[in-house]
C-alpha cells in the first residue's frame, strides 16, 4: 500500500491522499499541505519515509484546489470542507486518525479535529499570525482543538516564534533557527538533516505518549 494515491470526491472538488502504509499501524497520521506548497514539503516527507517504521500510516492529503492545479488557496471554510470530505477515507483503515497539516493545514486541523473525531492533532508551523502582525492572532483555532496537540515550531518562523505561544495544554517543539518551512541558514549550527530529525524525533516521542 506504500505510496498509493486515492482520489476522493468531495463538496469542494477531487481531493488526493497518497498512503504511505505501516506494516502493523496503530494510527493513521492524515497530513494536509500549507496554502504556498503541497505534500513535497520537506517535513511531511520526512514524516511520511520515516513513521511508517513506528506504527503509523502517513496519508499525505492534497486539497481539491491542488489537485485541480490552482496556485492560490481558497478561503479556510473551503478548506475544511475539503478536509471533511475526505475524512471517512482517513477513517476506513478503523484506526484511531492524528489530523495533522502544516500552516494553513494545521489550521484545518484544529478548527475539525472535535468535530470529526480526531483522535489528535498535529500542527507543523501553526501560522498564529500573518508575519509582522502579531494582533491578529489565531491562537484561538489552536487553544479550541480540543484533542492532544502537539505544534512544531521553527525558532524563527516569522508566522510566530515559539516563545509567542500561549500558554495551553498542547506540546510544542521547536527547531532551532527554522524558518515556516523549517529551512535552517547554512551558518546555524545544526544542518537540514538534523533539522529534520529535531521534528521527527519529537512527532515519534509524541504519538508513542498517545498509545
Amino acid at each position: 500500500m506504500t505510496g498509493i494515491r486515492e482520489e476522493i470526491d468531495t463538496e469542494a472538488g477531487t481531493a488526493r491522499v497518497t498512503w504511505c502504509a505501516a506494516e502493523r499501524a496503530d494510527f493513521v497520521l492524515a497530513v494536509g499541505h500549507g496554502a504556498g506548497g503541497g505534500i513535497e514539503a520537506r517535513d511531511l516527507q520526512a514524516l511520511a519515509a520515516l513513521l511508517p517504521a513506528h506504527g503509523v500510516t502517513v496519508a499525505l492529503v492534497e486539497q481539491p484546489w491542488r489537485v485541480a492545479g490552482k496556485k492560490l488557496a481558497p478561503a479556510p471554510r473551503t478548506l475544511d470542507v475539503g478536509w471533511r470530505g475526505l475524512w471517512p477515507a482517513l477513517t476506513k483503515p478503523g484506526l484511531p486518525v492524528i489530523a495533522g497539516g502544516r500552516s494553513a493545514g494545521a489550521r484545518v486541523a484544529c478548527r475539525t479535529a472535535t468535530e470529526l473525531g480526531a483522535a489528535a492533532v498535529l500542527a507543523l508551523s501553526f501560522p498564529l499570525h500573518p508575519p509582522g502582525k502579531p494582533e491578529k492572532s489565531r491562537a484561538d483555532e489552536l487553544l479550541g482543538a480540543g484533542v492532544p496537540t502537539l505544534v512544531v515550531q521553527g525558532g524563527n518562523d516569522p508566522f510566530g516564534r515559539p516563545e509567542e505561544f500561549p500558554q495551553g495544554s498542547y506540546g510544542l517543539v521547536e527547531v532551532p533557527y527554522g524558518d515556516h518551512g523549517f529551512a535552517v541558514p547554512k551558518r546555524a549550527p545544526l544542518d537540514q538533516e538534523e533539522a529534520l530529525k529535531v521534528i521527527t524525533d519529537g512527532v515519534v516521542e509524541w504519538i508513542a505518549s498517545l498509545r
